[in-house]
Protein backbone atom coordinates (compact mmCIF):
# COMPACT_ATOMS: atom_id res chain seq x y z
CA UNK A 1 0.00 0.00 0.00
CA UNK A 2 1.05 3.61 -0.64
CA UNK A 3 0.76 4.30 3.10
CA UNK A 4 3.61 1.88 3.79
CA UNK A 5 5.92 4.01 1.63
CA UNK A 6 4.80 7.35 3.07
CA UNK A 7 5.16 6.56 6.78
CA UNK A 8 8.98 6.02 6.75
CA UNK A 9 9.66 9.41 5.16
CA UNK A 10 7.61 11.50 7.60
CA UNK A 11 10.24 11.34 10.41
CA UNK A 12 12.96 12.36 7.91
CA UNK A 13 11.05 15.45 6.84
CA UNK A 14 9.93 16.38 10.37
CA UNK A 15 13.37 16.11 11.99
CA UNK A 16 15.19 18.19 9.38
CA UNK A 17 12.27 20.66 9.28
CA UNK A 18 12.21 21.23 13.04
CA UNK A 19 15.97 21.53 13.26
CA UNK A 20 16.10 24.14 10.49
CA UNK A 21 13.03 25.96 11.78
CA UNK A 22 14.29 26.25 15.37
CA UNK A 23 17.88 27.14 14.45
CA UNK A 24 17.01 30.10 12.21
CA UNK A 25 16.46 32.65 15.04
CA UNK A 26 19.90 31.81 16.47
CA UNK A 27 21.51 31.96 13.02
CA UNK A 28 19.99 35.42 12.48
CA UNK A 29 21.77 36.61 15.64
CA UNK A 30 25.03 35.00 14.51
CA UNK A 31 24.71 36.69 11.09
CA UNK A 32 24.26 40.09 12.72
CA UNK A 33 27.18 39.44 15.09
CA UNK A 34 29.67 38.52 12.34
CA UNK A 35 28.39 41.05 9.81
CA UNK A 36 26.82 38.60 7.36
CA UNK A 37 24.21 41.15 6.34
CA UNK A 38 22.63 42.07 3.01
CA UNK A 39 22.67 45.87 2.99
CA UNK A 40 20.69 47.53 0.14
CA UNK A 41 23.23 49.89 -1.40
CA UNK A 42 21.77 50.09 -4.94
CA UNK A 43 18.42 50.03 -6.74
CA UNK A 44 18.94 46.39 -7.77
CA UNK A 45 17.90 45.33 -4.27
CA UNK A 46 14.20 44.75 -3.65
CA UNK A 47 14.42 45.05 0.15
CA UNK A 48 15.00 48.38 1.89
CA UNK A 49 16.61 47.40 5.20
CA UNK A 50 19.64 45.27 6.19
CA UNK A 51 18.85 41.54 6.35
CA UNK A 52 20.83 38.60 7.82
CA UNK A 53 22.16 36.30 5.08
CA UNK A 54 23.17 32.99 6.69
CA UNK A 55 19.98 31.01 5.95
CA UNK A 56 22.03 28.40 4.09
CA UNK A 57 23.81 27.45 7.31
CA UNK A 58 20.46 26.58 8.91
CA UNK A 59 19.43 24.49 5.90
CA UNK A 60 22.75 22.64 6.01
CA UNK A 61 22.49 21.96 9.76
CA UNK A 62 18.93 20.66 9.34
CA UNK A 63 20.12 18.38 6.55
CA UNK A 64 23.15 17.28 8.61
CA UNK A 65 20.95 16.36 11.58
CA UNK A 66 18.75 14.23 9.35
CA UNK A 67 21.83 12.58 7.86
CA UNK A 68 22.98 11.44 11.32
CA UNK A 69 19.76 9.49 11.88
CA UNK A 70 18.59 8.45 8.42
CA UNK A 71 21.27 8.56 5.71
CA UNK A 72 23.71 5.73 4.93
CA UNK A 73 27.36 6.25 5.84
CA UNK A 74 29.06 5.23 2.62
CA UNK A 75 31.64 6.90 0.31
CA UNK A 76 28.95 8.54 -1.84
CA UNK A 77 27.21 10.12 1.14
CA UNK A 78 30.52 11.20 2.66
CA UNK A 79 31.55 12.79 -0.63
CA UNK A 80 28.29 14.75 -0.64
CA UNK A 81 28.91 15.94 2.94
CA UNK A 82 32.50 16.96 2.17
CA UNK A 83 31.43 18.79 -0.99
CA UNK A 84 28.55 20.46 0.88
CA UNK A 85 30.90 21.61 3.64
CA UNK A 86 33.21 23.23 1.07
CA UNK A 87 30.25 24.99 -0.55
CA UNK A 88 28.85 26.18 2.80
CA UNK A 89 32.18 27.57 4.02
CA UNK A 90 32.66 29.41 0.71
CA UNK A 91 29.12 30.76 0.90
CA UNK A 92 29.53 31.94 4.51
CA UNK A 93 32.73 33.80 3.56
CA UNK A 94 30.85 35.47 0.70
CA UNK A 95 27.90 36.31 2.95
CA UNK A 96 30.25 38.12 5.34
CA UNK A 97 32.22 39.92 2.62
CA UNK A 98 31.42 39.43 -1.10
CA UNK A 99 34.10 37.42 -2.87
CA UNK A 100 35.26 37.85 -6.49
CA UNK A 101 33.62 35.36 -8.85
CA UNK A 102 36.87 33.41 -9.31
CA UNK A 103 37.26 32.95 -5.53
CA UNK A 104 33.85 31.28 -5.45
CA UNK A 105 34.35 29.27 -8.63
CA UNK A 106 37.51 27.48 -7.46
CA UNK A 107 35.93 25.97 -4.30
CA UNK A 108 32.84 25.02 -6.34
CA UNK A 109 35.05 23.10 -8.77
CA UNK A 110 36.92 21.46 -5.90
CA UNK A 111 33.63 20.35 -4.28
CA UNK A 112 32.55 18.95 -7.65
CA UNK A 113 35.79 16.98 -8.00
CA UNK A 114 35.19 15.43 -4.59
CA UNK A 115 31.77 14.27 -5.83
CA UNK A 116 33.29 12.82 -9.02
CA UNK A 117 36.43 11.10 -7.77
CA UNK A 118 35.55 10.15 -4.19
CA UNK A 119 31.82 9.61 -4.60
CA UNK A 120 32.01 8.20 -8.14
CA UNK A 121 28.98 10.29 -9.10
CA UNK A 122 29.33 10.99 -12.80
CA UNK A 123 27.27 12.10 -15.78
CA UNK A 124 28.10 9.08 -17.96
CA UNK A 125 25.24 9.29 -20.44
CA UNK A 126 21.90 10.85 -21.19
CA UNK A 127 18.70 9.44 -22.64
CA UNK A 128 15.47 11.18 -23.57
CA UNK A 129 12.64 10.88 -26.08
CA UNK A 130 14.19 7.79 -27.65
CA UNK A 131 17.76 9.12 -27.91
CA UNK A 132 20.81 7.81 -26.02
CA UNK A 133 24.30 9.37 -25.81
CA UNK A 134 27.30 7.90 -23.99
CA UNK A 135 29.73 10.69 -23.11
CA UNK A 136 32.83 8.55 -22.53
CA UNK A 137 35.80 10.65 -21.41
CA UNK A 138 33.71 13.82 -21.76
CA UNK A 139 31.71 12.67 -18.73
CA UNK A 140 34.20 14.37 -16.39
CA UNK A 141 34.07 17.95 -17.74
CA UNK A 142 30.33 17.62 -18.41
CA UNK A 143 29.70 16.61 -14.78
CA UNK A 144 31.67 19.64 -13.58
CA UNK A 145 29.71 21.88 -15.97
CA UNK A 146 26.37 20.38 -14.87
CA UNK A 147 26.98 20.86 -11.14
CA UNK A 148 28.36 24.38 -11.58
CA UNK A 149 25.37 25.21 -13.79
CA UNK A 150 22.89 24.07 -11.13
CA UNK A 151 24.71 26.01 -8.40
CA UNK A 152 24.61 29.22 -10.40
CA UNK A 153 21.05 28.73 -11.71
CA UNK A 154 19.69 28.74 -8.16
CA UNK A 155 22.04 31.58 -7.26
CA UNK A 156 20.79 33.71 -10.17
CA UNK A 157 17.10 33.25 -9.36
CA UNK A 158 17.54 33.97 -5.64
CA UNK A 159 16.22 37.52 -5.90
CA UNK A 160 12.91 37.59 -4.01
CA UNK A 161 11.76 36.42 -0.59
CA UNK A 162 10.92 32.72 -0.73
CA UNK A 163 11.91 32.23 -4.36
CA UNK A 164 14.98 29.96 -4.28
CA UNK A 165 13.70 28.09 -1.21
CA UNK A 166 10.28 27.54 -2.77
CA UNK A 167 11.62 26.38 -6.15
CA UNK A 168 14.04 24.01 -4.42
CA UNK A 169 11.26 22.65 -2.19
CA UNK A 170 9.12 21.93 -5.26
CA UNK A 171 12.07 20.04 -6.76
CA UNK A 172 12.70 17.96 -3.61
CA UNK A 173 8.97 17.24 -3.22
CA UNK A 174 8.66 16.16 -6.86
CA UNK A 175 11.55 13.70 -6.52
CA UNK A 176 9.95 12.39 -3.32
CA UNK A 177 6.53 11.96 -4.92
CA UNK A 178 8.02 10.11 -7.87
CA UNK A 179 9.83 7.79 -5.45
CA UNK A 180 6.69 7.10 -3.39
CA UNK A 181 4.48 6.51 -6.43
CA UNK A 182 7.04 4.15 -7.98
CA UNK A 183 7.60 2.53 -4.55
CA UNK A 184 11.31 3.30 -4.60
CA UNK A 185 12.13 5.15 -1.37
CA UNK A 186 15.29 3.35 -0.33
CA UNK A 187 17.81 5.00 -2.65
CA UNK A 188 20.28 7.66 -1.56
CA UNK A 189 18.91 10.45 -3.76
CA UNK A 190 15.42 9.94 -2.33
CA UNK A 191 16.65 10.06 1.27
CA UNK A 192 18.56 13.26 0.51
CA UNK A 193 15.47 14.74 -1.20
CA UNK A 194 13.25 14.18 1.84
CA UNK A 195 15.89 15.51 4.26
CA UNK A 196 16.40 18.59 2.09
CA UNK A 197 12.66 19.10 1.72
CA UNK A 198 12.27 19.35 5.50
CA UNK A 199 15.34 21.55 5.98
CA UNK A 200 14.34 23.91 3.16
CA UNK A 201 10.74 24.23 4.36
CA UNK A 202 12.05 25.09 7.84
CA UNK A 203 14.07 27.89 6.27
CA UNK A 204 11.16 28.95 4.03
CA UNK A 205 9.01 29.54 7.15
CA UNK A 206 11.40 32.41 7.97
CA UNK A 207 12.14 33.43 4.38
CA UNK A 208 8.73 33.73 2.70
CA UNK A 209 7.59 37.30 2.16
CA UNK A 210 8.20 39.33 4.25
CA UNK A 211 11.50 37.54 4.92
CA UNK A 212 13.31 37.63 8.26
CA UNK A 213 16.47 35.99 6.88
CA UNK A 214 17.96 35.43 3.42
CA UNK A 215 19.53 32.23 2.11
CA UNK A 216 22.63 34.14 1.08
CA UNK A 217 25.22 32.56 -1.18
CA UNK A 218 25.68 29.88 1.47
CA UNK A 219 22.06 28.86 0.85
CA UNK A 220 21.66 29.31 -2.90
CA UNK A 221 24.96 27.56 -3.71
CA UNK A 222 24.22 24.70 -1.30
CA UNK A 223 20.72 24.20 -2.71
CA UNK A 224 22.03 24.19 -6.28
CA UNK A 225 24.82 21.78 -5.37
CA UNK A 226 22.47 19.26 -3.70
CA UNK A 227 19.92 19.58 -6.53
CA UNK A 228 22.61 18.64 -9.06
CA UNK A 229 23.80 15.69 -6.95
CA UNK A 230 20.24 14.36 -6.59
CA UNK A 231 19.75 14.61 -10.37
CA UNK A 232 22.97 12.69 -11.06
CA UNK A 233 22.16 10.00 -8.51
CA UNK A 234 18.54 9.73 -9.62
CA UNK A 235 19.13 9.02 -13.28
CA UNK A 236 21.88 6.48 -12.41
CA UNK A 237 19.59 4.64 -9.99
CA UNK A 238 16.59 4.74 -12.37
CA UNK A 239 14.54 6.84 -9.96
CA UNK A 240 14.20 9.55 -12.61
CA UNK A 241 14.68 7.33 -15.72
CA UNK A 242 16.53 10.18 -17.46
CA UNK A 243 18.63 13.22 -16.55
CA UNK A 244 16.24 15.30 -18.67
CA UNK A 245 13.51 14.88 -16.03
CA UNK A 246 15.21 16.82 -13.20
CA UNK A 247 16.38 19.41 -15.73
CA UNK A 248 12.77 20.00 -16.81
CA UNK A 249 11.61 20.17 -13.18
CA UNK A 250 14.06 23.07 -12.87
CA UNK A 251 13.06 24.59 -16.22
CA UNK A 252 12.31 28.05 -14.79
CA UNK A 253 15.66 28.76 -13.07
CA UNK A 254 17.54 27.15 -15.99
CA UNK A 255 15.71 29.26 -18.59
CA UNK A 256 16.19 32.38 -16.47
CA UNK A 257 19.93 31.66 -16.29
CA UNK A 258 20.16 31.14 -20.07
CA UNK A 259 18.35 34.42 -20.66
CA UNK A 260 20.75 36.18 -18.28
CA UNK A 261 23.77 34.79 -20.14
CA UNK A 262 22.34 35.84 -23.54
CA UNK A 263 21.33 39.27 -22.22
CA UNK A 264 24.71 40.06 -20.70
CA UNK A 265 26.58 38.71 -23.74
CA UNK A 266 24.57 40.98 -26.05
CA UNK A 267 25.41 43.92 -23.82
CA UNK A 268 29.08 42.98 -23.77
CA UNK A 269 28.98 42.57 -19.98
CA UNK A 270 30.50 39.82 -17.79
CA UNK A 271 28.12 36.88 -17.32
CA UNK A 272 28.47 37.17 -13.53
CA UNK A 273 27.46 40.86 -13.48
CA UNK A 274 24.15 41.23 -11.57
CA UNK A 275 21.22 43.12 -13.08
CA UNK A 276 17.53 43.74 -12.55
CA UNK A 277 16.12 41.98 -15.62
CA UNK A 278 15.52 38.44 -14.34
CA UNK A 279 12.12 36.76 -14.70
CA UNK A 280 10.99 37.85 -11.24
CA UNK A 281 11.97 41.45 -12.01
CA UNK A 282 9.99 41.29 -15.27
CA UNK A 283 6.87 40.11 -13.42
CA UNK A 284 7.31 42.86 -10.84
CA UNK A 285 7.54 45.45 -13.66
CA UNK A 286 4.23 44.10 -15.07
CA UNK A 287 2.54 45.23 -11.88
CA UNK A 288 2.48 42.01 -9.87
CA UNK A 289 3.37 42.43 -6.22
CA UNK A 290 6.22 40.67 -4.44
CA UNK A 291 4.11 37.80 -3.10
CA UNK A 292 2.13 37.31 -6.36
CA UNK A 293 5.33 37.24 -8.41
CA UNK A 294 6.77 34.48 -6.26
CA UNK A 295 3.50 32.50 -6.38
CA UNK A 296 3.31 32.83 -10.20
CA UNK A 297 6.82 31.36 -10.53
CA UNK A 298 5.86 28.62 -8.04
CA UNK A 299 2.87 27.72 -10.23
CA UNK A 300 4.99 27.64 -13.39
CA UNK A 301 7.50 25.39 -11.66
CA UNK A 302 4.75 23.12 -10.29
CA UNK A 303 3.34 22.69 -13.81
CA UNK A 304 6.76 21.57 -15.07
CA UNK A 305 6.96 19.21 -12.09
CA UNK A 306 3.51 17.76 -12.88
CA UNK A 307 4.54 17.24 -16.51
CA UNK A 308 7.64 15.42 -15.30
CA UNK A 309 5.59 13.15 -13.04
CA UNK A 310 3.29 12.27 -15.98
CA UNK A 311 6.31 11.61 -18.17
CA UNK A 312 7.88 9.20 -15.68
CA UNK A 313 4.61 7.40 -15.00
CA UNK A 314 4.54 6.31 -18.66
CA UNK A 315 1.88 8.76 -19.80
CA UNK A 316 4.63 10.41 -21.81
CA UNK A 317 2.44 11.99 -24.48
CA UNK A 318 0.50 14.03 -21.92
CA UNK A 319 3.76 15.03 -20.23
CA UNK A 320 5.21 16.21 -23.52
CA UNK A 321 2.02 18.16 -24.34
CA UNK A 322 2.26 20.00 -21.01
CA UNK A 323 5.96 20.70 -21.62
CA UNK A 324 5.17 22.20 -25.04
CA UNK A 325 2.35 24.39 -23.68
CA UNK A 326 4.60 25.71 -20.93
CA UNK A 327 7.42 26.51 -23.34
CA UNK A 328 4.97 28.38 -25.59
CA UNK A 329 3.89 30.47 -22.57
CA UNK A 330 7.52 31.23 -21.77
CA UNK A 331 8.24 32.27 -25.37
CA UNK A 332 5.21 34.58 -25.22
CA UNK A 333 6.49 36.04 -21.97
CA UNK A 334 9.89 36.69 -23.53
CA UNK A 335 8.28 38.64 -26.39
CA UNK A 336 6.45 40.84 -23.86
CA UNK A 337 9.50 41.72 -21.79
CA UNK A 338 13.13 42.82 -21.98
CA UNK A 339 14.30 39.63 -20.25
CA UNK A 340 16.82 38.97 -23.06
CA UNK A 341 17.48 42.51 -24.16
CA UNK A 342 15.88 45.55 -25.71
CA UNK A 343 15.77 45.71 -29.51
CA UNK A 344 18.08 48.70 -29.43
CA UNK A 345 20.79 46.84 -27.50
CA UNK A 346 20.55 43.82 -29.83
CA UNK A 347 20.76 46.05 -32.90
CA UNK A 348 23.67 48.06 -31.52
CA UNK A 349 25.69 44.96 -30.61
CA UNK A 350 25.00 42.92 -33.75
CA UNK A 351 25.21 45.61 -36.41
CA UNK A 352 27.74 47.94 -34.82
CA UNK A 353 30.79 48.21 -37.15
CA UNK A 354 33.98 46.75 -35.73
CA UNK A 355 36.81 49.07 -34.77
CA UNK A 356 40.14 48.42 -36.44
Amino acid sequence: MLKDYIEPVIPMILLSFLCSLLLMPFIKKIAKHIGAMDIPRDNRRIHTKPMPRLGGLGIFLGFLTGYIFFAPQDPQMLSILIGSFIIIITGICDDIKPLPALYKLIPQIFATLVIIFYGDILLNNISAFGFYIDFGIWAYPLTVFFILGAINAINFIDGLDGLSGGISSIYFLTIGLIAVITQNIGSLEVTISFLMLGATLGFLFHNFYPAKIFAGDSGSMFLGFIIAVIALLGFKNITLTSLVVPILILAIPIIDTLFAIIRRTLKGEPISKPDKLHLHHQLLSMGFGHRKTVLIIYIMNILFAIASIFYILKDRKLGIVIYVILFVIIVWLVTRTTIISSKKIIKDNIFKPSKK
